[in-house]
């Protein structure tokens, strides 16, 4: 039996080149009724832990550095124990929010991470930021897509240790390849599907954004 999905919304500020802002962010649990897998603990250590409940918890991924996906991540790993997930490129990022702390293993494209029996295949996404990742489910027919891909088009570029043509060759060469089938579960707003956003590349493209 495959594992479940379920879903948090956490409230906060996300923070970058000297602005803030109020952001409702994606919480996402993986697993069963035994196990479990977060990835971007945002703002409320103590509403993901409460989630959790008494299961294990597996792992804490951060799909990217921004202080908004990783806020919660220490305060998590000290009430469960969990191991802290990211890629070493976004370093810089995690640092600007936890400079005393360091997260507890890499994320590197290929890596599979497993769940209740689920593999969950990281494929390295960057653009958004250095280091940022996807999650790939193909069991659950779900790519959870951090701040890489949106209902609507990519994630933004425009601050520090981003980039637009990055980004767009990551959704290209590594997400619109899957299955149109494969929803999204995006790090922030409304869930979508590969189909519906892979008509609108050139779109995209065409706005340089």
């Amino acid at each position: 039996m495959a594992a479940r999905i379920e879903h948090l919304v956490t409230s906060g500020e996300f923070t970058l080149d000297g602005g803030t802002w109020q952001v409702d962010n994606n919480v996402w649990l993986v697993g069963d009724d035994h196990e479990v897998l977060v990835i971007d603990p945002a703002h409320d250590a103590e509403a993901v832990a409460a989630a959790v409940g008494a299961r294990r918890l597996v792992a804490i991924v951060c799909t990217h550095g921004h202080n908004d996906h990783v806020n919660a991540a220490p305060e998590l790993a000290d009430r469960t124990g969990a191991p802290i997930l990211l890629h070493p490129d976004d370093a810089v990022l995690w640092q600007q929010t936890h400079p005393e702390r360091k997260p507890d293993a890499d994320l590197a494209d290929g890596l599979r991470l497993t769940v209740a029996g689920t593999d969950l295949a990281v494929l390295h996404t960057p653009g958004h930021s250095p280091g940022a990742v996807c999650l790939h489910a193909p069991d659950l027919t779900t790519l959870f897509s951090g701040d890489t891909l949106f209902s609507g088009g990519p994630g933004a570029t425009g601050r520090s240790f981003s980039d637009f043509p990055t980004i767009i060759r990551s959704i290209r060469e590594r997400l619109l390849v899957l299955d149109p089938d494969t929803v999204v579960r995006t790090g922030h707003g409304d869930s979508t599907t590969i189909g519906a956003e892979a008509p609108h590349l050139a779109e995209w493209i065409a706005r340089g954004h």
